[in-house]
């Protein structure tokens, strides 16, 4: 788990707080891409540590309007707000890949 610490994407009652609510979200995405967005070596789901938030604000985006296809991504994708989207975007780029 050494990765730098995450950006906080948005400030509540305090930061730690925030980070805890990134984490929360992030956990879900585990299962399919990996522990902190790692996927393992070989696998079909790419890893999400280390990729440009835009990059993931943009796939998520492409998701959610069905513009690229995808098994149940675009399903999972349509249950994030998108402030949501912003910071699962914040917490996994700011990951060491």
């Amino acid at each position: 788990m050494g990765g730098a610490a995450p950006v906080l994407a948005q400030t509540g009652p305090s930061d730690g707080e925030a980070l805890l609510r990134q984490r929360a979200l992030a956990a879900s995405c585990a299962a399919c891409h990996g522990t902190e967005g790692r996927a393992p070596a070989g696998s079909a789901m790419p890893s999400l540590a280390g990729r440009p938030a835009p990059w993931i604000v943009e796939q998520m985006s492409a998701f959610q309007s069905g513009a690229r296809e995808a098994t149940v991504m675009h399903q999972i994708a349509r249950g994030y707000s998108p402030a949501q989207i912003e910071q699962l975007a914040a917490y996994f780029a700011a990951l060491k890949p």
